[in-house]
């Protein structure tokens, strides 16, 4: 089985049961992911039969109460869960992320608890998917301009808008759409059949090409009364959610990067050129010495802020950091792994360069690398440049 770098011997801080969540989490990407990604990548297919499979080993929803069938699991173990899926391929981590940060996370945080008991049994088993709609055509790094509007009627809301780039989009049952209702952004749940509902898969990707990613139109989309998320307290509650996905990213990003330094270390210690290995060479061995070093300050940072996480002690700000950082070093990574696979880096034979196509599309999803700049500046100086 796959052995995750410890060049500094962090899996002395971790729990008997944060370590089985990783080889649980391992043997399932083993197992079930590495035979088949490279097929659906090049088809440009989400593999929907590992949905339940997700489910079942408890990978859905994972931190929330065990009453809704969830496994109620610490944030570091989560956190190891998805480090181990992403090692995969993004796509996998995405869906698991989308699934439970942003669309089990705001049922739970800020739905009623007809909506959790109605739906997190559901979701987190896996017979029901969901996504999250927040971005839309014109408005990505600014969601507060969002155009999508509700209006209430006699029986609930009508819903208009476009929403776009949204994971999980053709595939879902239901769907977390954020709308401005009397000048606030309010949360509702939108299900699949509903008319005025339509989906439309984004095709052409060369990034994640391994996950379901799709347009979303609300056209006079009326839903009751009931679907409204009813706790939603304005931006907030959607950036709320985000936070607890960036969360899974910046773990999720080391698995990447973990993936692609093995491939290469491996490569260059057999790979012969000039009568011995290339590993012998100085210039490949600083390649080598920084991916170890990056990942090392990577796997503090996320053990660091699980911890924080886990006590209440977390800020936004600190997952910024923590998204911002890794998965910059891991798309790093990913280009000098590629380099030191030379020609065959280019082939989906190797797993490099179709973890590097997929980082460049998580470098820049929930928070581009500019805007987590620009957020953990205005945190350290109190001034925003955002204007």
């Amino acid at each position: 089985m796959f052995e995750s770098l410890d060049y500094y011997r962090l899996d002395d801080v971790l729990s008997e049961e944060e370590k089985l969540v990783r080889t649980t989490s391992r043997q399932f990407t083993e197992d079930r992911v590495m035979p088949i990604i490279r097929e659906y990548h090049r088809k440009a297919e989400f593999p929907s039969e590992l949905i339940t499979e997700m489910g079942k080993l408890g990978l859905l929803g994972s931190t929330l109460p065990e009453k809704f069938g969830c496994a109620d699991m610490n944030y570091t173990s989560y956190g190891l869960m998805l480090q181990e899926l992403e090692r995969g391929d993004s796509a996998i981590r995405s869906f698991a992320s989308v699934q439970s940060s942003l669309v089990m996370y705001p049922i739970y945080k800020f739905g009623s608890e007809e909506q959790k008991e109605k739906w997190l049994p559901q979701l987190a088993t896996g017979n029901k998917v969901g996504c999250f709609g927040l971005t839309e055509p014109d408005f990505g790094s600014n969601p507060g301009g969002m155009r999508t509007t509700a209006q209430k009627t006699a029986n609930g809301f009508i819903l208009n808008g476009v929403k776009m780039w949204i994971t999980n989009g053709t595939i879902a049952d239901i769907a977390i759409i954020w709308a401005k209702y009397e000048n606030k952004i309010q949360g509702f749940i939108v299900e699949k059949g509903t008319k005025g509902f339509k989906t439309n898969i984004i095709e052409g990707k060369f990034s994640l090409r391994a996950s379901n990613t799709a347009e979303i139109v609300l056209e006079e989309c009326e839903i009751p009364q009931e679907n409204i998320l009813p706790i939603t307290d304005g931006l907030k509650s959607p950036l709320k959610c985000l936070t607890q996905a960036r969360f899974g990213i910046a773990w999720g990003a080391i698995g990447a990067a973990m993936a692609c330094y093995n491939e290469s270390l491996n490569y260059a210690k057999t790979r012969i050129q000039f009568d011995k290995p290339i590993a012998s060479f100085q210039l490949v061995q600083e390649k080598l010495v920084y991916m170890v070093t990056e990942i090392t300050k990577a796997q503090l940072i996320a053990l660091q802020i699980a911890k924080l996480q886990d006590d209440n002690k977390i800020k936004h700000t600190h997952i910024s950091l923590a998204k911002r950082n890794n998965v910059s070093i891991a798309l790093k990574i990913a280009r000098l792994a590629r380099g030191i696979l030379g020609a065959n880096g280019i082939s989906d034979e190797y797993n490099t360069i179709r973890h590097m196509l997929n980082l460049e599309t998580v470098i820049t999803y929930e928070g581009t690398h500019d805007i987590h700049t620009l957020v953990i500046g205005e945190d350290i100086t109190g001034i925003s440049a955002f204007n």
